[in-house]
C-alpha cells in the first residue's frame, strides 16, 4: 500500500514516490497536515526512541515495545478472532514531537505556501505566536522543553476500518499528567492491553485423536488437547517514554469440536468440551474402551474413500492488566484449525 499522509476531515493525501499530491483547499490539512505513524507487529520486542539531553526527540519516542516472549509461538500459530463485533483500537495517540521537533515539521509546510495563506496563519496563532489564549502556545511551548510532549496519531500498519478516525490536532502533555480524558484512544494502559490483543499468537488447534489414524463407524473416538501446548499466552505492550505498560493474557477454557458432517454425534452432545483440572479432554488409556468420552466424537457413517474435515476451534479467555493497577476482560478469542479423519466400516468376519 503506498504512504499515506492522514488529513483532518477525512481528506486523504496519497504519497507515490518523490512525489506529494495534496488537495489544494484549506481545509484539506487544517490541525493535523500529517500524523498517522505506524506501529504493529514484527519481532519480540521493538525499540523506542526516548528524549535527549537538550530536549529533543527521537522519531520512536510513541513507539509501543511489545514483548512477545510468552505468546505462542510455531508455524501453525495464529492470531484469536474476537467473539463479538469488537476490534482493537485502529488509532490511536501518543507522544510524538518535542517544541522543537513540531517546530521542524510545520514550519516546511508554512514555508511551502501548498495549505493556504489562511490555515497557515491559524497555525502558526494556535502553535507559535499564541500562549494568551486557552489551547494556543507560545514558540511550540518552547519553555516546557524536556517537561512534556507533543501528542499524535499513529495507525494499526493493516490500515482496518476506522484507520483515519484519529484526526485530532497535537495537543501537549506534561510529563507525569494524564492524556485528556475526551480524548478517546490517548494511549493508557488501557489502550495498551487493547492493542496487545491483536498481538496474541496461539498454538495451531490439533487435537489429539483415539483412535489416531482412522476410526471405525459406531466407534466413540476420544479427543483432547496436548496440556503442555495449550497453556496461557500473553503479550506485553508498554511505551518506555511514558512509563506505562500492559500486558495481555489468553488462557484455553474450550474445545468445540465440529466433525464435518451430519452423520456424527460428539460428547458431549454440545460438542463444547471444557478445561477441566487444567485439561481439555482426557487422553485415552487401556482399560477406556467401555468408557464414553468426556471429549470425542462417534461417526455413524463411512467417509468411504475420503476423510471427514473436524473442525477443533478453541476459546481463549482474554484479559489485561496494566502498570497502574487497572485491568480488565476482553472479549473471548477463538483459533480452530481442520484435520481430515478417516472412517472406515468394522468389518464382519464370517466363520
Amino acid at each position: 500500500m503506498p504512504a499515506v499522509i492522514r488529513l483532518r476531515h477525512g481528506i486523504v493525501a496519497t504519497v507515490l514516490a518523490s512525489s506529494i499530491c495534496l488537495l489544494s483547499a484549506p481545509a484539506a490539512v487544517a490541525d493535523r497536515p500529517g500524523g498517522g505513524g505506524s506501529i504493529g507487529g514484527g519481532s519480540d520486542t521493538t525499540t523506542s526512541g526516548d528524549a535527549s539531553d537538550d530536549g529533543t526527540l527521537s522519531s520512536t519516542v510513541g513507539t509501543i515495545v511489545y514483548d512477545r516472549s510468552k505468546n505462542g509461538t510455531g508455524p501453525s500459530a495464529g492470531p484469536v478472532t474476537s467473539t463479538t463485533s469488537w476490534t482493537p483500537p485502529a488509532c490511536w495517540y501518543a507522544p510524538k514531537y518535542s517544541p522543537a521537533g513540531l517546530k521542524d515539521y510545520l514550519e516546511p509546510i508554512w514555508q511551502a505556501e501548498s495549505t493556504g495563506s489562511q490555515w497557515d496563519l491559524e497555525q502558526r496563532n494556535k502553535y507559535e505566536d499564541g500562549g494568551k489564549e486557552p489551547g494556543t502556545y507560545k514558540d511550540f511551548n518552547k519553555e516546557k522543553t524536556g517537561n512534556g510532549y507533543w501528542w499524535d496519531s499513529y495507525v494499526n500498519e493493516s490500515f482496518p476500518p476506522g484507520w483515519d478516525k484519529c484526526n485530532k490536532p497535537f495537543f501537549w502533555v506534561d510529563k507525569g499528567d494524564p492524556p485528556p480524558a475526551d480524548i478517546e484512544n490517548a494511549v493508557t494502559p488501557k489502550v495498551l492491553g487493547e492493542l496487545a490483543y491483536n498481538e496474541i499468537r496461539v498454538p495451531g488447534t490439533k487435537v489429539t485423536l483415539a483412535p489416531a489414524n482412522a476410526t471405525k463407524v459406531n466407534l466413540p473416538t476420544w479427543a483432547w488437547l496436548d496440556g503442555a501446548a495449550f497453556k496461557p499466552v500473553s503479550v506485553t505492550a508498554s511505551i518506555p517514554a511514558l512509563d506505562i505498560s500492559a500486558t495481555t493474557t489468553a488462557e484455553p477454557v474450550s474445545l468445540k469440536i465440529e466433525p464435518g458432517t451430519t452423520d456424527a454425534e460428539t460428547y458431549p452432545a454440545s460438542g463444547v468440551c471444557e478445561i477441566h483440572n487444567g485439561r481439555i479432554g482426557d487422553p485415552y488409556a487401556k482399560g477406556k474402551a467401555d468408557q464414553t468420552p468426556p471429549c470425542g466424537v462417534k461417526y455413524l457413517r463411512s467417509s468411504g474413500n475420503g476423510t471427514y474435515p473436524l473442525k477443533a476451534t478453541i476459546t481463549w479467555k482474554i484479559h489485561w492488566t496494566g502498570s497502574d493497577g487497572t485491568g480488565d476482560n476482553l472479549p473471548d478469542g477463538t483459533f480452530g484449525a481442520t484435520q481430515n479423519v478417516t472412517v472406515q466400516e468394522i468389518q464382519a468376519v464370517n466363520r
